[in-house]
């Protein structure tokens, strides 16, 4: 049985046809979906009470509730989304002047484990589907117009690809939510044949690569998918990517304090970026997580000094402020304060 939100909109003429339905009720359909923006086929009152029946029986809409929520004194808030067996994601919805961004989930949980990150603290249960993708972006467009999503919640959107690209071809779709490739960003935490996967979809989304360490031996430490795939092979990809689309790859790089922060690092993250022909670096001061206390966030003159060497080496660089540290803010810590106390 397929789910209405994964489907592509040029996809439901021929799906209509092989089941011996009406093709002309398809952009009706989209219509219902996407900008009338139903919760349920009897909604979709522009169609037929009896063609309702039939859609409710053969693409039902996905079941998707919001369980828990967490709101920042700085307008962020996160949603605990529920699906219907059992399992549950974060997205958060951050407003800024000019935009409304939303960050999306792709997996309940993660396997990549780096030490840093709520999410990846309990594993990873399952990869969502492109229409629970779907579903937290529609779920988040009824707290206003979202203008930008970056797929940067829970889960490795290469360890999901198939499922995240389709999901982000509909919501990018003109006949969908028609919300624009420039205006959609990817972040992999370096699993390498993403890379080449997606320089050949033609496809305009933005890539953002988390770095988090600027040599093998810490970013083992941090981040186990370096054992995997380790810098210099990230670093090919990244430029080989960067070539084959010209498109500028974003470094996100979170600063811990006494642990990546230091000159020597900024120094050594310099020599490793400039590799990669139009890149730049994001950094952000750690959000503290539960199940790391010792991980502290850098002060500001550690931060500024950081950022101080990458300029001087002549690298685009920003230091990010992060949103909604007073409530759940790292990735995960939301879903871990609802999970059952075993």
């Amino acid at each position: 049985m397929e789910k209405a939100w994964s489907i592509l909109p040029d996809e439901w003429k021929p799906i209509l046809a092989g089941r011996g339905m009406r093709t002309f009720r398809a952009d009706q359909i989209l219509h219902a979906l996407y900008r009338d923006r139903i919760t349920c086929w009897d909604q979709a009152t522009t169609l037929p009470k009896d063609f309702r029946e039939q859609l409710k029986a053969e693409f039902p809409l996905t079941g998707a509730r919001i369980l828990d929520t967490s709101e920042s004194s700085d307008g962020t808030r996160k949603l605990l989304v529920g699906f219907e067996d059992g399992c549950s994601v974060e997205t958060v919805l951050i407003p800024a002047t000019g935009r409304f961004t939303q960050c999306v989930s792709t997996q309940v949980g993660c396997a990549m484990g780096c030490v840093f990150c709520a999410s990846g603290s309990q594993g990873v249960v399952r990869s969502l589907s492109a229409d629970e993708i779907v579903a937290q972006y529609m779920l988040g467009r009824t707290f206003g117009e979202i203008t930008n999503i970056v797929v940067m919640g829970m889960g490795e959107p290469f360890a999901n690809y198939d499922e995240t690209m389709r999901a982000l071809k509909l919501i990018n779709s003109g006949k969908g939510p028609n919300l624009g490739a420039r205006h959609i960003t990817i972040s992999t935490c370096g699993v390498v044949p993403g890379f080449a996967r997606l320089a050949a979809e033609g496809v305009q989304f933005e890539l953002s690569v988390s770095l988090h360490a600027p040599n093998d031996r810490l970013r083992g430490e941090l981040m186990p998918v370096n054992r995997k795939w380790p810098l210099a092979e990230l670093l090919d990809a990244c430029a080989a990517y960067t070539r084959a689309t010209k498109r500028i790859i974003t470094f996100e790089y979170t600063l811990i304090a006494g642990v990546n922060d230091s000159r020597e690092c900024a120094e050594e993250l310099a020599r490793a970026v400039k590799r990669v022909p139009m890149a730049k670096v994001n950094l952000i001061p750690l959000s503290p997580v539960s199940h790391r206390p010792d991980f502290k966030t850098p002060d500001d003159a550690t931060l500024l000094a950081f950022l101080d060497v990458l300029m001087k080496n002549r690298v685009q660089t920003m230091l990010r402020r992060s949103r909604g540290k007073d409530t759940d803010a790292a990735c995960g810590q939301l879903r871990l304060r609802n999970a059952p106390k075993t």
